[in-house]
């Protein structure tokens, strides 16, 4: 069964916004075993709609539609519709005194009636509820192709996603199992992992197959199998992982589909009854974020410093100026400085510090760019590894966050 995903918006094909809204809805249609054969960006144009949705229906079985759905002059996607159907707009009560709460509720300027407008609908169309925005979605049928259509505002598109199209197309298609597992793995690259396990990959059964996807000091293994049969691909699955263990079980971390590297040094922490800081430099506060991102990391995370330039390492963490000088801003001892300094500063029982050169210049310090060093202290003392990463800025500052990480966490689990 297979899926194509229309964006519909002048601001995605200029680059003002990233469409996040199709990654949401293609990983949401795999879980039902819906495939999703292509994405297209378009216009807001009348023409350039039409011919999407004709070249779609002949393509797939289920076209998502998202964006131009809005009470303004250019969103016009809900008139193009109505053409395409040959419908015409009928206005849809619920619909218009869901928008009238909502004013009433939560919006301080007057309802007018470009708003109320918008409970305008096809009138063949089956309207789907927005709990969190004015414009419904709308779902059509033609020669048992389904259209659906929804607002391009990420958060009332997920909801209508969650809450009306998925249990829709699980209650009207029959649809093969696709299940997934993730593997998680840190420290070794794609190439040297991809040699390790060939001739586990070669003996796959033909139902499973296997995908890298590296990204930053971490390579994510996904094992996806399709059939018709739940319980023999899942217990496949499980089996073929459990054999990887064997094999490269030392730089396996975890599930994606369980929690993140974080959330597992978060879990830990709370389980040994433990706290962290940070002192950062070259990662410019990202590790800082990746773990306040976490709901509870109030329960771990004490706090963090984030000092870039070298004399806030001096004024804010009181590293000693005569090691700076003597082993410059960019060494192993500054990184343990930093990081027993973060450690004592917010009474935490780890602490964790980097600094080094992202580039593209050599600033500070005469170490070449690519180069950083990251410290743990922690109850037993401290210690740091000097790393390499690359010339570019933003792979050597997220290789380094993931490097941060991969060392927390084998220091947690070490004992």
């Amino acid at each position: 069964m297979l899926a194509e995903i229309i964006t519909i918006g002048d601001e995605i094909l200029i680059g003002q916004i990233i469409d996040s809204n199709s990654a949401f809805i293609g990983k949401e249609l795999n879980k039902i075993g819906v495939d999703v054969h292509q994405i297209t960006s378009i216009r807001d144009d009348k023409q350039h709609i039409l011919n999407a949705l004709e070249e779609a229906r002949n393509r797939v079985d289920v076209i998502i539609i998202t964006g131009g759905l809005g009470p303004t002059k250019d969103d016009i996607t809900k008139h193009t519709l109505c053409e395409y159907f040959e419908d015409t707009l009928v206005q849809n009560e619920k619909v218009l005194k869901h928008i009238e709460e909502l004013f009433a509720k939560y919006i301080s300027t007057p309802i007018s009636d470009v708003n109320r407008q918008q409970a305008l609908v096809p009138r063949t169309s089956k309207v789907l509820m927005n709990l969190y925005g004015t414009a419904p979605g709308m779902w059509l049928e033609k020669e048992n192709k389904v259209f659906v259509s929804m607002p391009g505002v990420p958060y009332e598109m997920k909801g209508l996603m969650k809450n009306e199209v998925l249990p829709g197309l699980i209650k009207k298609f029959d649809r093969p199992y696709i299940i997934h597992k993730t593997v998680l793995t840190y420290g070794m690259g794609e190439s040297a992992i991809a040699e390790k396990i060939e001739d586990w990959e070669d003996n796959l059964p033909s139902f499973i197959k296997l995908a890298y996807l590296p990204n930053l000091g971490r390579v994510r293994l996904r094992l996806s199998g399709r059939g018709t049969d739940k319980k023999l691909i899942e217990d496949t699955i499980e089996a073929r992982v459990a054999e990887l263990h064997n094999i490269i079980g030392d730089i396996i971390v975890g599930y994606e589909e369980d929690e993140s590297i974080e959330q597992q040094i978060g879990k830990l922490l709370i389980q040994k009854r433990k706290t962290i800081a940070v002192a950062e430099s070259c990662t410019g506060g990202k590790i800082a974020q990746s773990f306040t991102e976490n709901a509870g990391s109030s329960a771990y995370f004490n706090g963090g410093a984030v000092t870039y330039a070298t004399q806030s390492k001096v004024d804010i963490l009181g590293v000693d100026p005569n090691i700076i000088e003597k082993y410059t801003v960019t060494s192993s001892e500054v990184a343990e400085a930093m990081a027993l300094s973060a450690k004592e500063k917010f009474k935490s029982d780890y602490a964790i510090s980097t600094t080094g050169n992202a580039g593209p210049s050599k600033g500070d310090g005469d170490v070449e760019v690519g180069t950083v060093f990251i410290a743990i202290a922690g109850p037993e003392g401290v210690f740091s590894e000097k790393f390499v990463f690359s010339n570019l800025r933003e792979r050597v500052i997220g290789k380094a966050v993931s490097k941060s990480f991969e060392l927390l966490l084998k220091e947690l689990t070490k004992n």
